[in-house]
């Protein structure tokens, strides 16, 4: 299936192909109900009528042809439909209606919930365009793999050119959402794959013999030549010959994978054939479907032999087998295929999986028209310049810029509530998890050392594990530490550290994580509401002190999200107490 769309036309070629659809569907119907007197009569009084049964049958399976191929069209129209929604929605980011791939979250991972990598209102959300839970479990994996600027640079060229077809995008897409629908284990079919299909060299006397005998004795009785009992008996021997290959065709059928599954298959895999991509990475991902091994025909077969297996007890296809013995030929035609691929299809799994992965990347930067420079560096210092959070709508969020050097290991970030902090530190994770992906940032550009990442910002308690939350964070802590202590050049970020004891305490245990970090080589950033803190600057030499501020007038306070050097002047606590209700005497 091969649909040729113009995205400005997709309602009017919609409403044209639901219009063939039923004319087909009306014709065939028609078709249908004169077999009856036409078989009857047959039987009966003019076997003539015989060669005009079998051209009815004929036309009847051309319009079953001809209805699935325009039926096929107006789903895989609606999808597009249905997507150019769901893009309005995610540049919106109203994103409740999408997966939110909680099944991927992970309290022990290095950054994932912290940065809302998955769950309601996530980044998985806007970037997931997968149409399988294989899919979109590989893409998951992808997310959640720490910083690699090495195959970050490779995939990001690669990211771009798919990221401007996207014709091709939004057709792939479009394929997988309209015929995956019920996912089927292939496991048993890949067992099936292994095992020897027993074809004995008798058979090949019926797989010849049949059509033409058969043809033969239709005409014969068709022309008034031959009595209608040969027919009869030839039924009744198809019958005996038929039952050596029934159960290994039932055996077959019961294992193959669903159909949606693969027609997407084919059809992506006739996509990518067509397909002359100048990236060295995406040809690398594209070999299998040129090679001399043909997969594109293979999966076409494969699709061909699966339907009529699956439909051998349809009332046309039963007759054609009774009269012609097909079984015989359709068997041959399944061992051939088996011989030619059974060792290459199961590696077909992960290769779309792949590339439902590169295909999310492309659609995502399409949509959102990343344009960000992103550049790797073998020094240990990050830069940034206007600096978006993905997850904020492009009217609202508010760029920001910094730049960290070698020296320059720790930034203590101070700001009244709700002014910023931890959305900016959100907002420079999220995007060097995006531009390991080999995606730009939301920037005008992005800078990044050759670090591994780690945060330390979403620390709850959990009854079930009796563990405290000032506990969790002090464990996610620890895993920051053990990883710079190990060698690694870790870029971490913290929020609001150790919040959950006393004041005193807070700030003498901040004061020593903050000099142990450092020792141990790690850099990032940490926010705190202890100003006392900043007194660190005139202490220590790579310690810099920025941070967020807010204005109060008219009993509202006001935010402006811009990052500022030096620490916090004022915070606003106090007030946001008396505005819930708290009175202060």
């Amino acid at each position: 299936m091969k649909i040729d769309f113009k995205e400005e036309d997709l309602a009017k070629t919609l409403a044209k192909t639901k219009k063939k659809t039923l004319n087909i569907t009306l014709v065939r119907l028609l078709v249908f109900f004169s077999l009856i007197p036409i078989l009857v009569l047959s039987l009966t009084d003019y076997p003539v009528l015989f060669l005009i049964l079998l051209l009815q049958l004929m036309l009847f399976v051309y319009l079953i042809v001809r209805f699935n191929h325009f039926k096929d069209a107006e789903i895989f129209l609606l999808e597009l439909i249905k997507m150019d929604s769901e893009r309005t929605l995610r540049a919106e980011r109203k994103l409740h209606s999408f997966d939110p791939g909680n099944e991927f979250q992970s309290k022990s991972h290095p950054f994932a919930i912290d940065l809302d990598l998955f769950g309601e209102h996530s980044i998985f959300q806007l970037i997931n365009h997968t149409c399988n839970n294989s899919g979109k479990k590989q893409l998951a994996e992808q997310m959640k793999k720490n910083i690699d600027a090495d195959n970050a640079q490779v995939v990001k060229p690669a990211i771009d050119e798919l990221a401007k077809d996207k014709k091709f995008l939004r057709s792939f897409e479009a394929t997988g959402r309209a015929f995956i629908k019920e996912e089927k284990s292939k496991d048993k079919f890949y067992s099936w794959l292994k095992e020897p299909l027993k074809w004995k060299s008798f058979y090949f006397l019926p797989m010849f013999m049949g059509p033409i005998l058969g043809l033969v004795l239709v005409f014969g009785v068709a022309a008034g030549l031959l009595p209608i009992a040969y027919l009869s008996f030839w039924i009744l021997l198809g019958l005996v010959f038929l039952g050596f290959v029934f159960k290994p065709l039932a055996d077959a059928s019961k294992v193959f994978p669903s159909q949606g599954d693969i027609k997407t298959y084919r059809i992506w895999s006739d996509m990518l054939a067509e397909k002359d991509f100048s990236n060295s990475y995406l040809q690398e991902h594209n070999t299998i479907f040129k090679d001399k091994n043909n997969i594109p025909d293979g999966l076409k077969t494969l699709e061909q032999v699966s339907y009529l297996v699956d439909n051998r007890i349809n009332m046309v296809y039963l007759i054609f087998n009774l009269l012609f013995w097909l079984d015989f030929g359709l068997f041959w035609k399944l061992k051939k295929w088996k011989s030619s691929y059974q060792n290459q299809l199961r590696e077909l799994d992960q290769i779309f999986d792949e590339w439902q992965a590169l295909v999310s990347l492309g659609s995502f930067s399409a949509e959102e028209k990343l344009t960000g420079e992103i550049s790797w560096s073998e020094e240990e210092l990050i830069a940034f310049s206007r600096l978006k959070h993905p997850l904020l709508r492009a009217d609202i969020a508010v760029p920001n810029s910094l730049e960290l050097s070698v020296q320059e290991q720790t930034v203590l970030l101070t700001g009244s509530n709700m002014s910023g902090k931890t959305t900016f530190m959100r907002t420079i994770g999220v995007n060097m998890v995006l531009a390991n992906l080999g995606l730009r940032p939301f920037a005008e550009n992005l800078l990044i050392g050759p670090f591994k990442l780690y945060t330390s910002m979403r620390n709850m308690d959990n009854l079930g594990e009796s563990v405290s939350s000032f506990y969790a964070e002090l464990a996610r802590i620890k895993q920051v530490l053990s990883a710079a202590e190990k060698g690694e050049k870790v870029f971490f970020l913290m929020d609001e550290i150790l919040k959950g004891t006393n004041t005193i305490d807070r700030i003498q245990g901040s004061e020593a994580l903050i000099k142990q970090l450092a020792e141990s080589g790690a850099k990032g950033i940490i926010s705190t509401h202890d100003i006392e803190l900043s007194g660190l600057e005139n202490q220590l030499d790579y310690l810099k002190n920025y941070s967020f501020h807010s204005e109060i007038s008219d009993n509202e306070i006001h935010f402006d999200y811009t990052l500022k050097k030096g620490p916090c002047p004022s915070f606003n606590a106090h007030k946001l107490m008396e505005l819930m209700g708290i009175r202060f005497n």
